[in-house]
């Protein structure tokens, strides 16, 4: 069954598309929800119409994004942490302390997710983390975790 997507629906596709999915799928969940309409020919206008929006509205948050990107690069993000007289902490910073820090060094909020480590932090010193804020644009971030 072709349905017009109204808006992006993770695994099929995004706001515009006229994408041919499962009968059920449809009825059952896109139709319901109104995550999407029963594509027939004069439907082509509309999706185009959204894609066209859909992209003027992807430009301006890259753009966005790439500012953002450039403050936080730009900045150093400090994160104090108990520690023992080795080093290592007691417990260790995760994503949700990064984000904290980034939002209190240069007022961008991230959400949790968006922030990439491969493990948490447990150890004092200079990390590289990563921040996904928008796809394709990705700010790495130097955490320098210092004894509290």
């Amino acid at each position: 069954m072709k349905v017009l997507l109204r808006s992006d629906v993770n695994g099929v596709g995004r706001r515009g598309d006229v994408v041919e999915v499962k009968s059920g799928y449809a009825r059952n969940f896109l139709l319901p929800t109104g995550a999407a309409l029963i594509a027939n020919e004069t439907m082509e206008v509309q999706g185009s119409s959204m894609r066209k929006a859909r992209d003027l509205r992807d430009a301006k948050s890259r753009e966005a994004a790439e500012v953002q990107r450039a403050l936080i690069e730009k900045s150093s993000i400090q994160i104090a942490a108990r520690s023992g007289a080795n080093g290592r902490l007691f417990g260790s910073v995760t994503e949700s302390d990064v984000v904290n820090a980034i939002r209190t060094a240069t007022n961008i909020s991230l959400d949790r997710h968006m922030i990439s480590m491969t493990e948490h932090l447990k150890e004092l010193g200079i990390a590289t983390v990563s921040a996904t804020l928008f796809d394709g644009v990705v700010a790495t971030v130097n955490v320098e975790i210092v004894a509290k």
